[in-house]
C-alpha cells in the first residue's frame, strides 16, 4: 500500500502554515507555491485575481484537482480611541474561535505587528458576574490589544496600522501521536498532499490517467475560488476537509468521499468513480454528506456555467474553522485515493 513519507509531509504543511494568507491576503503564499512549482519543474499560470494553476501533464479528458490556501482571518474595521483594534472577520471565523490568540497585523507599508484578541473584561478576578455569561462578539467586546505602548488611535496610526489591514491569527500547528493539531488544516493540510503529489510526480514520472491539472484556490473561504477552469477541463475533483461531528460518518483517521453539500449533490459518477478508486487503493474511506453550512471550491465552477462533472474528497478533520484536529492516517488514506485516481484508468479518463 502507498504511503506518503511523513518528514516530507510535514514540512510542506509547516511551510504553509508558516505564511500568513487570510482570504485577499494572497502574495507570499502564490510566490511561494510559484517557487515550489518552478524548483520541480512545471509550467505553471497564475490567475489575475490571485491562484496557482500548475499542469501536471497527461492526455485525454482534463481533470482539474484543487486545494485552496487561503485561511479565514480578520481585517481592521475601526481604531479605538483606548488604542485597542475593533475588527471584522474575513470568511467563517467566529470570536468564540478566535479570542484569546495571538495575530499578526499587516500594515500596507510591510510592517509587521503583534497583538492578542482579548475580551473587554479578560481578567477573572475584576469581571463583573453577568459578563461572565455574555457571547464572545468581534462587534462588542473581542478587540485587538497590540504588543505596543499605545493609548489612543493617534498612537496606533503612528506605527502604520489603519482600517483594512489584514489580522492573521498564529496557527498554533502541532503534531501529537500522529494527530495533526491546528488552525486552518482547512485546507492547507490537504495542500501540502497536493505538493507532496508534485515532487513524487517529479521524481518517479508515473504516467497519469488523464490530463491533469492543480488549482490552489485563493478564495475558497467566500465562495468564488476557482471559478475559471483551463480549456478541455471535463471533471474537477476538489480535496477539502471532511466535517467530523455528530451524524457524519467522516472519521479522522479515513478519507471522505463528498455525496452532497449545502449547495449540490455531487455528480452521482465521479461519487462512483471515487469509490472504486478508493477501494483499489486500499485506501480506509466513507460517504458523508455536510450541510447547511458547508461548500467546497467544485461549486462554484459549477454555478459559473462550466459543463463538467464534480466530485469532492478529504479526511475528516474536527471542529472545523476552529482550533481544528485531524490525523495523519486520514492525510494517508486521501494520498492513496488521489494517487489511485490521478495514475490509474477510470471511465471518464478516456482520450478524447
Amino acid at each position: 500500500m502507498r504511503s506518503m513519507n511523513e518528514a516530507t509531509y510535514y514540512t510542506y504543511l509547516k511551510e504553509l502554515m508558516a505564511i500568513d494568507s487570510a482570504t485577499g491576503h494572497y502574495h507570499e503564499i502564490q510566490d511561494y507555491l510559484l517557487r515550489k512549482a518552478a524548483e520541480l519543474g512545471y509550467r505553471t499560470e497564475t490567475y489575475h485575481k490571485g491562484g496557482v494553476l500548475v499542469d501536471l501533464g497527461g492526455e485525454g479528458n482534463g481533470l482539474v484537482v484543487s486545494a485552496h490556501v487561503d485561511d479565514i482571518g480578520l481585517m481592521v474595521r475601526h481604531i479605538n480611541a483606548d488604542g485597542t483594534l475593533k475588527v471584522c472577520k474575513v470568511g467563517g471565523l467566529y470570536a468564540y474561535h478566535a479570542e484569546r490568540e495571538n495575530v499578526r497585523i499587516y500594515t500596507s507599508s510591510g510592517r509587521v505587528l503583534t497583538g492578542v484578541l482579548q475580551r473587554d473584561f479578560s481578567s477573572v478576578h475584576v469581571t463583573p458576574d453577568d459578563k461572565f455569561n455574555e457571547k464572545a462578539d468581534f462587534d462588542r467586546n473581542v478587540f485587538v490589544l497590540l504588543d505596543e505602548d499605545v493609548h489612543s488611535a493617534e498612537d496606533v496610526r503612528a506605527l502604520g496600522i489603519e482600517v483594512g489591514d489584514f489580522v492573521e491569527l498564529e496557527p498554533r500547528l502541532t503534531f501529537s501521536n500522529g494527530y495533526l493539531k491546528s488552525h486552518f488544516l482547512d485546507d492547507k493540510a490537504q495542500a501540502a498532499i497536493l505538493l507532496y503529489l508534485m515532487d513524487e510526480f517529479a521524481r518517479e514520472k508515473p504516467a497519469l490517467s488523464r490530463k491533469v491539472w492543480l488549482i490552489f484556490g485563493m478564495y475558497e473561504e467566500i465562495g468564488h475560488g476557482t471559478t475559471i477552469l483551463p480549456e478541455g477541463t471535463k471533471d474537477y475533483v476538489a480535496v477539502d476537509i471532511a466535517c467530523v461531528g455528530p451524524e457524519q460518518t467522516s472519521s479522522e483517521k479515513k478519507v471522505s468521499i463528498f455525496c452532497k453539500d449545502s449547495r449540490f449533490p455531487y455528480h452521482i459518477d465521479m461519487v462512483r468513480e471515487l469509490e472504486m478508486a478508493a477501494r483499489e487503493a486500499g485506501a480506509a474511506w466513507v460517504k458523508d454528506i455536510f450541510t447547511p453550512h458547508y461548500g467546497t471550491d467544485a461549486d462554484p465552477a459549477l454555478a459559473a456555467g462550466y459543463d463538467i462533472r464534480h466530485g469532492a474528497i478529504g479526511p475528516g478533520v474536527v471542529a472545523s474553522h476552529g482550533y481544528e484536529r485531524s490525523h495523519i492516517e486520514g492525510m494517508q488514506n486521501t494520498y492513496r485515493l488521489l494517487y489511485q485516481f490521478i495514475t490509474v484508468k477510470t471511465p471518464g479518463s478516456k482520450p478524447v
